[in-house]
């Protein structure tokens, strides 16, 4: 038996919070990967805000040996969020065991990484975890389980995470179902494919590579086929879940390359590596990963506008290791330079917040979140808008849409009527409902992506079914809106900062809400002045902050009363006037204080 025949490829995938990284423990223990007293909870979560929230967000790789073979494990997040690290890591693996909570029994985002998972034509193993919990529905979810992947019910494994019940056997079955990497076909010409990457700040990029053909070793120079730029592997190894070092990556493993590169935008995600020998031309480059699209953009701005370049440099290396993060500079005047930056939902938006905050010492303040809207112009011209800054006079304009997804919703049939108000809350349009299991359906419906995303359509979801449904969408294109561009002025002066684009019902609610924010927030000036909303010139939503006033009648002690009319006269003719050549400042403080509300 050659070499390769002695590894396997494999990671978990599940929803969130089904215990795939509590499995990845075990199977740690089992193999004596990682020595008992140093065991912990969700020890590849190495992050600190993957221990703070209780969820992975970065897949993690492990080299374990078991018997006589080499097992390579990638733990994957199960947030809808993070589904693009999951696609990274299935093209690195040949099998994957699908994680299922019977507790909970399958949810939305299951169903969401099979497909994926079955799209790579990877050997799928079936299991069902937290057997031991006083809630679970352990037949129930075996029968759901095995209907799903096509397969007798005796194949599912029925296992507890947390108490190791039954994973010894699963740890067996990864050996004897998933199958050996594929024999290389070009021996002379080693390829690997990147699946990820993070920045050193002494090494520069560290590639996660899985070796598709032959060896890389250790000093050898490579080329990074798509950059069209050559480097040397300075040094190479595997995971332990740290970085152990080692001479030489052979066909089918996993591992790691230290490649010197300084510049965090030289090397991609999904990059092919070869030897440079003179042959490159006739070398096909391995499959690339499909771009992310970002679905939801939003500003970021440093509070110290100093800390620009720390800024670029944080969202550069983060980047690095998270290829779904997309970011350009911009300026705006109440915060000087930043970037617009796109992420693939609201949690991915808050974990890259926090990341720059914890990890590179930096105060964030962020614009309202926005989906991209196209705008068709009576020229014929097509333009995106990412910011309400953009949006163009509305004369000019022959039509707007905006984007629309599919939602798969999986709930228990007791919650059906809420789930449907929900929709209809979120103005989304119900197009089908089917059982599913002994007491579940799903419902497939259509919405507005900026109904779903901005106004947090996954929490509420939550909330109303106690937690037990859930929902994963797909893009299906643009449609038609009638969508306005709600301006706000103050003191007369338009602060497109607080802009919105909404819906032209919303305009007066919406507006209404702005405005009587504002009021609280603003401080009074020595003259009064107005707050309002409106769309194009109207005005649909106004509120008046008074004066500041100071009494000028208190030094006088007695005397003529039109001594006081005399300098109430002259304090209102002074406040007439600042009134008209007044102008408001505005604090960062105010619009951070208007995204809390």
């Amino acid at each position: 038996m050659t070499e390769f025949t002695k590894i396997r490829n494999f990671c978990i995938i599940s929803h969130i919070d089904h215990g795939k990284s509590t499995l990845a423990d075990r199977f740690l223990e089992l193999t004596q990967t990682i020595p008992k007293e140093k065991m912990q909870p969700q020890y590849l979560d190495m992050m600190g805000l993957e221990r703070e929230k209780g969820i992975t967000i970065k897949m993690h790789p492990c080299r374990m040996l078991y018997q006589e073979y080499i097992l390579n494990l990638i733990d994957t997040p199960g947030h809808i969020d993070f589904s693009y690290e999951i696609s990274r890591a299935l093209a690195a693996v040949e099998g994957a065991i699908l994680l299922v909570d019977a507790t909970k029994g399958i949810q939305a985002q299951t169903l969401f990484n099979l497909e994926m998972a079955q799209k790579q034509n990877l050997k799928i193993i079936g299991a069902v975890n937290k057997i031991d919990s006083s809630s679970a529905k352990v037949s129930e979810a075996i029968t759901e389980l095995s209907q799903l992947l096509k397969v007798p019910e005796k194949e599912i494994f029925a296992i507890s995470a947390k108490n190791g019940t039954n994973v010894r056997e699963l740890l067996r079955a990864v050996v004897e179902k998933i199958p050996a990497p594929l024999a290389p076909e070009a021996p002379s010409l080693p390829k690997a494919l990147i699946f990820d990457s993070k920045y050193d700040s002494f090494f520069g990029v560290i590639a996660y590579v899985r070796v598709f053909a032959s060896e890389i070793k250790k000093g050898e120079k490579i080329y990074l086929m798509r950059a069209n730029s050559e480097t040397e592997a300075k040094e190479i190894g595997y995971f332990l879940p740290e970085l152990k070092e080692t001479q030489t990556l052979k066909a089918g493993e996993i591992g790691y390359i230290k490649t010197g590169i300084k510049n965090p935008g030289a090397i991609k995600v999904g990059e092919t590596i070869i030897k440079t020998n003179g042959q490159i031309s006739k070398i096909e480059p391995l499959p690339e990963y499909q771009e992310p699209q970002s679905v939801l953009f939003l500003s970021l701005y440093s509070k110290e506008p100093e800390k620009f370049s720390d800024l670029k440099e944080g969202l550069s290396k983060l980047k690095l290791n998270d290829p779904a993060l997309y970011f350009e500079s911009e300026t705006k005047y109440l915060f000087g330079q930043g970037f617009k930056c796109g992420f693939l939902g609201s949690l991915h938006a808050e974990i890259t917040i926090r990341r720059l905050k914890e990890d590179f010492d930096l105060d964030i303040i962020t614009t309202y979140p926005q989906v991209i809207f196209k705008i068709l112009t009576k020229t014929g011209k097509e333009i995106s808008i990412f910011s309400p800054a953009d949006f163009p006079d509305p004369s000019l304009i022959e039509k707007i849409k905006e984007p629309w997804v599919k939602l798969k919703i999986i709930t228990p049939f007791s919650y059906f009527n809420s789930v449907f108000k929900l929709i209809e809350n979120f103005k989304g349009v119900l197009l089908e409902t089917n059982s599913f299991g002994l007491n579940k359906c799903i419902l497939i419906a259509e919405a507005p992506l900026k109904e779903i995303l901005v106004k947090n359509f996954y929490e509420k979801l939550k909330n109303i079914t106690s937690g037990y449904a859930s929902f994963s969408f797909e893009n299906i294109g643009c449609r038609i809106a009638d969508l306005v561009k709600l301006d706000v002025f103050i003191a007369g002066e338009k602060h497109d900062v607080f802009s919105k684009i909404i819906d032209k019902e919303d305009v007066y609610s919406e507006g209404k809400a702005v405005v009587e924010k504002l009021k609280e927030i603003l401080p009074a000036q020595q003259f009064s002045f107005k707050i309002q909303a409106g769309i194009s010139k109207r005005i649909i939503a106004s509120e008046t902050i008074q004066a500041k006033r100071k009494d000028v009648t208190a030094p006088l002690y007695g005397g003529d009363v039109t001594r006081k009319r005399k300098l109430l006269e002259i304090q209102k003719r002074g406040k007439k006037e600042l009134k008209k050549k007044g102008k408001i400042t505005l604090s960062a403080n105010v619009y951070l204080e208007m995204l809390k509300g």
